[in-house]
């Protein structure tokens, strides 16, 4: 049985869920133009005005197309990270920002180039009493001027059995107040809160919990909204349980959560080689939303996660090359108490010691953000591997990826189908500092090289000399 990880601690604990010339274009500075741009950087639980930093600064010129952050409502007031998941009001009035920096936020992305994606917690309100972040008195079931006891599912026990549809969508996770999501004035709640975000600019929504409410509730209150945005729901697949990633697609993208278990199992047993059928058994590539791990996953131990070092991170240059799925590259914080929230309350920043992994604006990362955008709707053909360790491939006549996960080089003449020229390895090195990191790709594609211990190769044709 596989459910979301919550941490919440006490009463709540258990599960909740070789360089670019010199001579290089002025383009290899800036975004990619709208319409191919299609990574996401979740940046989880940064303050808002640091992700407005982040979009102009890092997000925007390396070319993501989208920022997703933590959830923009009232929540339980506590230093955890789970509190930004037990909401008691819709007003945006968390530890990560009000009203006017989330508009802030969502205004200096947009002048970026960068699209944002709000975390929205639609399924539950919060356990237990006090007062919010916002000043808001609650009691469980009762949320002045939200909801009250009639809004709630019947069901006030915890979800027990995961092979019953009925339990897992309308009995409480982990003593959450259950939302009856097959009310008409539940949905029509939830989409004001929903439009009131698109009104300041949001462009879609990660729905949270989505596995905990029935797909037709998530699609009505997504027919509520004039103009919903991009969706994605956060379904975690479990073999044998009654809930199917599936059954989300009609309403939008889907978190295949199969997928960064897969990466984990090839990466940390050294066959690489075996990510030629990573597609094999998920959800189709035009429904899925990839990620090598994310905020419960990096804590349950399900997938591979900052602490892996360079495994971690060729993962994630897999994820971009590869054609399979939208990938999200997650962008945290260190941890060794599960339950800690942010550092410095949110106030992220990327320098040495600052406790932030800043994931999304390595080198390695950002790199194969362009290299995604440049091979865009390009198939994945001519796959190398060598049994184990190793693998390689093109995406069309654009770009070509090869992985070394071995702790030795590897000595390989690869044939592309790439255009002869001169190229920046851009798993290395920007295209406009690339001195010592170009590669020559000979007539008829073919590449002589040799990639370290691991490491990765990755050239294409929008970083040529």
């Amino acid at each position: 049985m596989q459910h979301r990880s919550r941490l919440l601690g006490g009463a709540l604990a258990g599960l909740l869920t070789a360089a670019a010339i010199a001579t290089v274009a002025p383009w290899s500075s800036q975004a990619t133009p709208p319409g191919v741009k299609t990574v996401t950087a979740t940046l989880f639980e940064w303050k808002y005005d640091a992700v407005a930093q982040a979009c102009k600064e890092s997000l925007g010129p390396a070319g993501y197309g989208y920022a997703e952050v933590s959830p923009a409502s009232e929540h339980i007031q506590g230093d955890q990270w789970w509190t930004s998941y037990q909401p008691v009001g819709y007003k945006i009035a968390g530890r990560l920002g009000g009203r006017a920096a989330f508009q802030d936020m969502v205004s200096a992305c947009h002048q970026a180039g960068v699209k944002v994606i709000a975390d929205a917690v639609i399924n539950h309100m919060a356990s237990g009493s006090g007062t919010g972040t916002g000043g808001t008195a609650y009691t469980k079931y009762d949320y002045p001027g939200t909801y009250q006891n009639q809004d709630f599912h019947g069901c006030r026990k915890d979800i027990g059995n995961y092979g019953d549809r009925g339990d897992v969508q309308n009995c409480e996770l982990v003593s959450l107040a259950d939302l009856d999501t097959g009310s008409d004035y539940v949905r029509s709640t939830i989409a004001r809160y929903l439009t009131d975000l698109r009104s300041l600019g949001v462009d879609g929504f990660r729905i949270d919990a989505a596995k905990h409410m029935a797909a037709d509730d998530v699609a009505a209150i997504k027919a509520k909204m004039a103009d919903p945005g991009m969706w994605v729901s956060e379904v975690i697949y479990g073999g044998g349980e009654a809930v199917s990633p599936d059954e989300y697609t009609g309403i939008g993208d889907v978190d295949e959560f199969r997928y960064g278990a897969h990466l984990k199992g090839a990466f940390q047993s050294g066959n690489i080689a075996q990510l030629k059928s990573v597609a094999d058994g998920k959800l189709g590539s035009d429904k899925a939303r990839t990620f090598v791990d994310n905020w419960d996953t990096e804590r349950n131990g399900s997938t591979l996660t900052y602490k892996d070092g360079a495994s971690y991170t060729l993962a994630n240059v897999f994820m971009l090359a590869s054609a399979y799925g939208s990938p999200n590259v997650y962008s945290g914080y260190e941890w060794t108490d599960k339950d800690a929230g942010p550092p410095s309350g949110g106030a992220a920043t990327c320098g040495a010691g600052s406790g932030w992994t800043c994931n999304h604006a390595k080198p390695e990362i950002t790199g194969m953000v362009g290299f995604r955008n440049q091979v865009a709707g390009t198939e994945q053909t001519g796959w190398w591997d060598n049994g184990g360790s190793a693998i390689a491939f093109s995406r069309g006549d654009k770009g070509f990826v090869a992985i070394n996960t071995g702790d030795g080089e590897l000595r390989e003449t690869f044939t592309t189908s790439l255009p002869a020229g001169t190229y920046c390895n851009v798993a290395k090195a920007s295209p406009a500092a690339c001195d010592g990191n170009t590669v020559t790709v000979g007539d008829e594609g073919r590449v002589q090289t040799t990639l370290p211990a691991k490491s990765a190769l990755a050239l294409h044709t929008g970083a040529r000399g």
